[in-house]
């Protein structure tokens, strides 16, 4: 069965899983299970286009495990993704949810297409159509999807209203990441990048015994994510001396004006269109002299190739999967610090919790009360992390993993079998 997953996503996520399985007393059977998703969902997708063709897009909905509660995972438009793909992602999230001891198993779907080529009528058809194929596997009690990468609030509202019109009554929780005056949460647009510039300063603090202030950061990709890590480093005094987009990407040792870039991403203009800046390739931006990389884009960026040319003293994961098991090994060696994405990106998931409470409830937050409890999870996450490092002289990474695991495989244990 395994041979339906076989992607370099997949491979790589399996190399972590049983590296970590290696260290922890897992049941031989509870790590079978583990290994593979607890179901799988492909779908067709055929939408009507504005010139009256109808072309068919094929989507996913990959569900790794349901013992710790419902479902989390974001739907990702791309045009390369496939089953491989989204089967890692969904292990990944089992392993981050574990972590964040939220009451969530793992998930992620998405569809494969560029969701730039369509336009806004075309991306809602699809939109409600793929809802309308996945509706017997999701559900506020079920599987609660979430935006990724070419996915936004627009595209939960969507997916909310569809799945609301077949209930016969609104129901928020149904997806996280919606916009704020349908159900959605105060602060998380911001929640994944400032989870991440909130582990950098903990990393700091308890890691290198440095402050942030005069730090260089280079960021791989400068889309919700990467803009908010931005706007929260540099409001702590790190300086922001490389970002890119899709196309490329742009440098200057003295620092880049935030802002700025922000401005011109929201009029959908590239970044290589700022001037006062070095124009470079995202390959060249992961090998900046810096003091902080963090990818924030695609994942398997950092690999066995150019992992021995970073010129960084600490690596954080923005982005799901960045660096293979290869690269892992070569930045250890060289003493590079490297923040696991299940970590390093885990504001998002903590934040969409808050969201789906909320809904659930229909008592809504402040965004100081949101990002206070924000922080103070991200930082328990880190100390339980960093300590359990130290513990079993182990990375971050398989600290970070050998926690999510356990906690999951205990849970199994105890729910037992059925039947």
């Amino acid at each position: 069965m395994q041979e339906l997953f076989k992607s370099p996503a997949f491979d790589n996520a399996i190399a972590q899983f049983e590296r970590a399985c290696d260290k922890l007393a897992v049941e031989d059977w509870i790590k079978e299970r583990l290994r593979l998703p607890q179901r799988t969902l492909i779908v067709s997708c055929p939408v009507r286009m504005d010139n009256g063709e109808i072309r068919v897009f094929t989507g996913y909905r990959v569900q790794h495990n349901l013992t710790l509660g419902p479902c989390k995972g974001g739907v990702r438009y791309h045009p390369d993704l496939d089953m491989g793909e989204v089967a890692a992602l969904a292990m990944s999230m089992s392993w981050k949810c574990g972590l964040a001891e939220l009451p969530f198993g793992g998930a992620k779907g998405g569809v494969s297409v560029n969701p730039m080529e369509l336009s806004l009528p075309e991306l809602e058809r699809l939109t409600r159509r793929y809802t309308a194929e996945i509706l017997p596997i999701i559900g506020p009690n079920k599987d609660i999807p979430a935006p990724d990468m070419g996915t936004n609030p627009q595209i939960m509202a969507w997916m909310m209203d569809t799945y609301s019109m077949t209930e016969g009554y609104t129901t928020p929780a149904v997806v996280t990441g919606k916009p704020v005056l349908i159900g959605g949460s105060l602060g998380r647009e911001e929640a994944t990048g400032f989870g991440v510039a909130y582990v950098v300063e903990d990393a700091l603090k308890h890691i290198f015994e440095k402050s942030p202030e005069g730090l260089r950061v280079a960021i791989q990709g400068f889309g919700n994510v990467g803009t908010h890590t931005a706007i929260k480093l540099s409001e702590m005094g790190c300086i922001i001396v490389a970002v890119s987009d899709v196309y490329g990407g742009i440098y200057n040792p003295k620092g880049l004006p935030v802002p700025q870039l922000i401005e011109l991403v929201q009029n959908r203009r590239r970044i290589q269109e700022f001037k006062e800046a070095e124009k470079i390739t995202n390959e060249e931006l992961l090998t900046l002299e810096c003091d902080i990389l963090i990818p924030a884009a695609v994942g398997r960026v950092i690999t066995k190739e150019n992992a021995p040319k970073l010129n960084c003293r600490l690596v954080v994961e923005a982005a799901n999967g960045p660096t293979t098991t290869e690269a892992d090994d070569i930045l250890e060696e060289r003493g590079i610090t490297v923040i696991p994405d299940i970590l390093a990106n885990a504001g998002g998931l903590i934040v969409s919790y808050f969201e789906w409470v909320q809904g659930l409830q229909e008592y809504y937050w402040s965004k100081e009360m949101v990002f206070a409890e924000l922080k103070k999870r991200m930082q328990l996450m880190f100390q339980k992390v960093l300590k359990c490092s130290k513990d079993k002289a182990v990375s971050l990474r398989m600290a970070a993993l050998m926690l999510g695991i356990k906690q999951v495989a205990e849970a199994k244990k105890l729910r037992g079998l059925y039947p």
